[in-house]
This record gives C-alpha cells, sequence and structure tokens, in this order.
C-alpha cells in the first residue's frame, strides 16, 4: 500500500453571480482553484437560473452563462487574448482580480490538498450546489 501524496498548498476563489451591484445579493455560480505545486488550474461552474431569476427575475441567464464559459476557458488557456498559452498562475490572478461585472469572484481562499480535482468538486458541491 502506497502513502497518500503530501498535501499541496492551494488557493481557490467562489464565482458570484450579482445581478444588481447596489443591492449586494449574490448567488455562488463556480469555483475557481489553482494549486501552483501540481501546475493545476480549473474553474467548475453551475448557473442555477430558476435561483438567478429569484433573486432578479430580468437577469439574463444566457449571458451569465456565456460569461461563466469564458472563465472556464481562460482557466483552460484556451480561446483569444493573452490567457492563450500564459501560465496557471497568472490566470488565476486575472481570474480571482476583483471587478464591477455580473459574475465576480469572491476573496481568494487557501487550504492544502492531496488532490485538486477532488478538492474542485468538493467545493463546488459545499459551496454552490444546493444542498439536498
Amino acid at each position: 500500500m502506497s502513502a497518500p501524496p503530501p498535501p499541496m498548498p492551494y488557493q481557490y476563489v467562489v464565482l458570484r453571480l450579482v445581478p444588481r451591484v447596489e443591492r449586494e445579493e449574490f448567488l455562488n455560480v463556480g469555483v475557481v482553484l489553482h494549486c501552483q505545486q501540481a501546475d493545476y488550474l480549473a474553474a467548475r461552474c453551475e448557473l442555477d437560473a430558476e435561483r438567478a431569476r429569484a433573486l432578479h427575475p430580468d437577469v439574463d441567464v444566457e449571458a451569465v452563462q456565456h460569461a461563466l464559459d469564458r472563465v472556464g476557458e481562460v482557466a483552460r488557456g484556451e480561446g483569444a487574448g493573452p490567457a492563450r498559452g500564459s501560465r496557471p498562475g497568472q490566470r488565476f490572478g486575472w481570474l480571482s482580480a476583483p471587478r464591477s461585472t455580473v459574475v465576480q469572484p469572491g476573496p481568494v481562499h487557501s487550504g492544502l490538498t492531496g488532490d485538486p480535482a477532488a478538492t474542485l468538486a468538493h467545493l463546488l458541491d459545499r459551496l454552490v450546489r444546493r444542498p439536498n
């Protein structure tokens, strides 16, 4: 039996849907996780249209989904622009930078993990998906 991998530090941000900035209400819609030691950067997003419309009936769900898709592209280093071919840490910096758009990153948090992908899935379950 082999020993589990040693824990590695990681950082993450929760992505928030903020349809009306002045009301300071938001809905968690995704997580971006970066683990430099594992050369890992990934985003997982799930938009619950019903919950989004409950927060703001006129929210443009398609535009929000497009913004979340773009986050995934940047995390993977795909698409046009400076994200293509840049290092994961630099892309995480772009994705975690404060902005005043309808999809905003929350504060950067950190932890330790032996499996960044499993940790990302756990954070998505815990912080984004509606508990059963």
